[in-house]
């Protein structure tokens, strides 16, 4: 990584540590109160935002400042909206189900079985998956190809992101839609359009980063790592064990892609609910 500084990557990677561990301990402590973690996902996407701007502050005469400014701003506003439309989803609603089957088999104290593995652990991905952003505000080079190639393959995953999120929303405020598989929209190309976008922002960020081959090499782990968990960890794994018994949801699967949008396949009746999307 003969790019960047050595000393200035560790001032920025020390002090982003510190800034997401904070974060989840404030927020374990507000979860441990009002008896309800999942108020560690709307932390998620704002442990990112606060990684973003310790990192941006921090390299100011480091970084190419186009850079550096771009790459903040692109990674605040992905974990903004992502925790603003958490926070609008789990409005009224209890515990996470995901939650409480984790916690239900706990060993020993809850409390601490919490900390560890849904708040400390959530939080040392954040600092995992991040690491491109924290490298790409330190680069001195000049912007390049690969910056625009990675903030236009962001804005293309945001875009999908924010699109699916909303049309979801809009079928699941439909009361004429409850017990039916949405299935129209980006929903018809894709069973997780949302997750799709979310692969897509982070394989930009990476790209931003990838000035030197150096550094392309040394952090492709982060966006191999959110990728895992969209795909295989707690994200496209474990909603479709949750749907696997919805009523319609076998023929949706069958002509659906399960992450990468393509044209639904023919056949298998679709739903005649006239769901507004």
């Amino acid at each position: 990584m003969t790019a960047v500084d050595a000393g200035s990557l560790g001032v920025v990677l020390a002090a982003s540590a510190g800034t997401v561990l904070a974060a989840m301990l404030v927020t374990f402590v507000i979860g441990t109160v009002k008896g309800m973690h999942r108020i560690v996902d709307v932390a998620w996407g704002l442990a990112f935002v606060a990684v973003a701007v310790v990192a941006w502050l921090l390299s100011a005469g480091h970084g190419d400042d186009g850079r550096r400014t771009l790459v903040a701003l692109a990674t605040a506003v992905w974990g903004l909206r992502l925790a603003a439309h958490i926070a609008r989803r789990g409005r009224g609603h209890g515990e996470d189900p995901r939650y409480a089957r984790m916690l239900a088999r706990a060993r020993g104290n809850r409390t601490l079985y919490a900390l560890r593995t849904v708040y400390l652990l959530q939080g040392a991905l954040v600092l995992l998956v991040s690491l491109p952003v924290q490298v790409a505000v330190l680069l001195p080079e000049p912007l390049g190809a690969t910056t625009f190639l990675g903030l236009a393959v962001w804005a293309t995953g945001l875009t999908f992101e924010a699109v699916g999120d909303h049309q979801l929303a809009r079928f699941k405020a439909d009361p004429e839609n409850r017990g039916h598989v949405m299935d129209r929209g980006l929903w018809s190309w894709s069973r997780h359009p949302n997750y799709f976008g979310d692969f897509l922002v982070w394989w930009g960020l990476y790209l931003t980063a990838c000035a030197t081959w150096q550094t392309a090499l040394l952090l492709v782990v982060s966006p191999l790592v959110m990728s895992a968990l969209l795909i295989w960890g707690s994200g496209k794994r474990l909603l479709e064990a949750h749907m696997a018994d919805r009523p319609g949801y076998a023929a949706y699967r069958e002509r659906t892609s399960g992450f990468f949008p393509r044209p639904p396949r023919p056949g298998n009746a679709r739903r005649t609910v006239d769901d507004r999307i």
